[in-house]
């Protein structure tokens, strides 16, 4: 199988809110929308697509059920995650996970989107020394 695309689908009732967030915050553009349906895709030279889709829709999956929160979440990898930190805060969002260093190497922030999804905003550093050392055994 080649695949032409793949983008994530969040089901909402929140589309507008979802897409005005993402396209305000985090630089994407809406490349199609439609009253039950936004596909947004990321600048740069790579593009990244996400989507929104309206419960309501018959094109829907049978019984996937509105987002609610739970089992999932994004990721968006920066170049400088503790600017887009600043950027968000001075711009008064919600900052749901502080800044922080993980140990197993990860420079990062978490907020939610309008629809619940979690998003983490990460930078990737070096880990603490020995960190991946007990998920790297041999079983």
């Amino acid at each position: 199988m080649q695949l032409q695309d793949l983008y994530f689908v969040v089901i909402t009732d929140k589309i507008k809110e979802c897409k005005d967030f993402y396209t305000t915050w985090f630089g994407f553009n809406a490349a199609f929308e439609a009253s039950w349906f936004i596909y947004l895709a990321s600048q740069g030279e790579h593009s990244f697509g996400l989507a929104f889709m309206s419960p309501e829709h018959p094109s829907s999956p049978p019984n996937p059920g509105l987002y609610n929160g739970s089992g999932s979440f994004i990721t968006l990898q920066v170049e400088n995650v503790t600017t887009e930190f600043q950027r968000l805060r001075e711009a008064g969002l919600e900052i749901a996970y502080e800044l922080r260093d993980e140990a197993w190497g990860q420079r990062r922030f978490g907020l939610y989107d309008p629809a619940g999804m979690w998003v983490d905003v990460v930078e990737q550093i070096d880990s603490q020394a020995g960190f991946w050392d007990q998920y790297l055994t041999n079983a």
